[in-house]
């Protein structure tokens, strides 16, 4: 670890977060080179910290043998200039796993996915959640969403269990529920928007008092994903409204038409901007030319923007 406790709950709390695509090679396999370019090409953009192997990264589609490279790689590239979170999940004992490979490689901390699969009482996703944090040293955010979702109850008996739980991350966007959450715990966690594509309802996040959340279209527009973030924590609703009319409204509405595009126009706009990190592996596909080409222009009005 490079970064301290405090520190990594402070760059959880305020600043844009990156969550890098995972490069493959032609053959499908990770690329580190391609991965350290990305990763010392996004290191110029004022983040807070680097998310690695995470959604937009497939962590649900690499081995736990890459998942150690690429920790590793990112803690080499970037370890030291801000706090580098890797994923880990999938079932109780393989979050260990991770988590264990995580600390290993020098991560400073870990975002805890919903278990795989199987629905699941509260109670049991607590006691998933608990085991991972008491099997590690390293900080953990867990990221409330789909077969994983904690209510308030949930997540307060959870925080009391475990020291080392500093965050929750939203993949929900019920912002009832999240408030409820936020004014009941108040500052024992930090709280971090993680809906697809968060800037969409970023203002309702800040409103709430979520001023951080992770943003996938850094990926390929970065200059203009720092500046919406900017823009929108100093009050610029002109901007704010204009950038979320010309550019995520249509790209969100792109997005739904295809299960998966959360990821995958990601990967395709990264291409286009000269980044290109390989396809995705199944059971995800690539937009076709037709959709590559709307996304061309979209990212020609991002950077018009």
């Amino acid at each position: 670890m490079n970064f301290s406790k405090e520190a990594v709950v402070a760059s959880i709390t305020d600043g844009l977060l990156s969550f890098p695509v995972t490069d493959f090679d032609a053959n499908g396999k990770f690329d580190v080179e391609s991965y350290r370019r990305r990763l010392l090409w996004l290191k110029e953009y004022e983040v807070s910290a680097l998310f690695v192997a995470g959604g937009t990264g497939e962590f649900f589609n690499i081995t736990i043998d890459e998942y150690r490279e690429i920790v590793k790689v990112a803690v080499e590239t970037i370890g030291g200039h801000v706090p580098v979170i890797a994923s880990a999940g999938q079932s109780a004992e393989l979050a260990k796993a991770h988590a264990k490979a995580a600390q290993e490689a020098g991560a400073d901390g870990i975002l805890l996915m919903p278990p795989y699969l199987t629905e699941c009482p509260e109670s049991g996703i607590v006691e998933y959640a608990a085991s991972v944090c008491d099997s590690t040293d390293l900080n953990v955010i867990y990221y409330n969403r789909a077969n994983g979702y904690l209510t308030v109850n949930a997540v307060q008996a959870l925080a009391d269990r475990c020291p080392n739980l500093v965050g929750l991350k939203d993949g929900k966007g019920d912002m009832q529920a999240l408030n409820i959450i936020i004014k009941t715990l108040g500052d024992r966690l930090a709280y971090v928007g993680g809906v697809p594509t968060a800037e969409i309802i970023a203002e309702a996040y800040l409103a709430i008092g979520v001023s951080t959340y992770s943003s996938a279209v850094f990926n390929f527009v970065p200059d203009m994903a720092v500046k919406f973030y900017k823009e929108l924590r100093k009050g610029n609703s002109e901007f704010v409204r204009q950038a979320t009319r010309e550019f995520f409204i249509p790209f969100v509405t792109m997005r739904d038409t295809q299960k998966g595009y959360a990821v995958s126009l990601i990967k395709a706009g990264a291409d286009l901007v000269g980044y290109p990190g390989g396809d995705v592996r199944a059971p995800l596909t690539m937009p076709n030319e037709k959709e590559r080409a709307t996304l061309k222009q979209l990212i020609e009005k991002a950077n018009a923007l």
